[in-house]
């Protein structure tokens, strides 16, 4: 996509990002977060010169820390946090994240991901989701306020938080376990159910969607607390080929209802 834009902004630490943020809502502003920018969709540029408004693009580009969570297990990821820099600190660990190269692009943002509920070749993970997140939203009085769901005690306004988190100052005795889910943990059973009358997994699937996963720039996030996964030891990539769809069907439905493992992706090529 392509417009105009009011400014173009480059914060380097969150509680920068907060203040630009205020700043850009008090003088009521359209705001475009951008991070990786290899979305397909127009999503994080203008799209035309016809808005009602200024826009002011947000690039995260410069937030892109990670703080690894219970021995790796689970991972806090920043705005401009990519895919590839968290597999790179994950390998060490023999985990993997949730996706390596996003719905398209290698370099894609871990909270684009979340943002956008990708990974639509990923058959044992889903989509991208998670139900704790460090975000800003605008309440009913039109003031942008930040709402602190990673089950993580960083203090409690915004200057403390994202201070903390700006510092790196997160113990490992702050972090809570609550019983929320940092994963779409119930998916496998959704796809192996294949005579259910709805699909696995559909764009805007309602509930898929909760808080910043799925927000589709709606929020502006700051934080996403997500799980990692263990990485496979040995994989193999197979090509099946049919020039019959009712064959590739019944393929697709053995797979998915009787392998006792399924494949970690499949991607349809035509």
């Amino acid at each position: 996509g392509q417009g105009d834009a009011l400014a173009v902004v480059f914060p380097g630490t969150l509680l920068e990002l907060w203040r630009v943020l205020n700043a850009c809502v008090n003088a009521d502003k359209i705001i475009l977060m951008q991070a990786a920018n290899t979305g397909l969709t127009e999503g994080s540029t203008p799209n035309g010169n016809d808005y009602d408004r200024d826009i002011v693009i947000i690039s995260t580009l410069r937030l892109d820390k990670l703080h690894l969570l219970d021995k790796g297990e689970q991972v806090l990821a920043y705005p401009g946090t990519t895919l590839y820099s968290l597999e790179k600190a994950l390998k060490p660990l023999g985990r993997e994240p949730h996706s390596v190269i996003g719905s398209s692009c290698i370099g894609a943002s871990v909270v684009g991901g979340i943002c956008n509920n990708s990974g639509g070749s990923l058959v044992q993970r889903g989509p991208a989701y998670t139900e704790m997140s460090l975000y800003a939203q605008i309440d009913e009085n039109g003031k942008l306020t930040l709402v602190n769901h990673l089950g993580i005690d960083l203090g409690t306004t915004p200057e403390q938080i994202l201070s903390r988190l700006d510092d790196e100052r997160v113990k490992d005795e702050d972090v809570r376990h609550d019983g929320r889910h940092a994963h779409d943990h119930d998916y496998v059973t959704r796809v192996r159910d294949v005579n259910a009358d709805t699909p696995a997994r559909y764009n805007a699937d309602p509930d898929r969607l909760f808080e910043s996963s799925g927000c589709a720039g709606k929020l502006a996030v700051f934080a996403v607390r997500l799980d990692t996964f263990p990485a496979e030891k040995r994989q193999q990539v197979f090509y099946i080929g049919t020039n019959r769809p009712d064959v590739l069907t019944e393929i697709r439905r053995h797979i998915l209802a009787e392998f006792n493992h399924l494949p970690v992706a499949g991607e349809y090529m035509h």
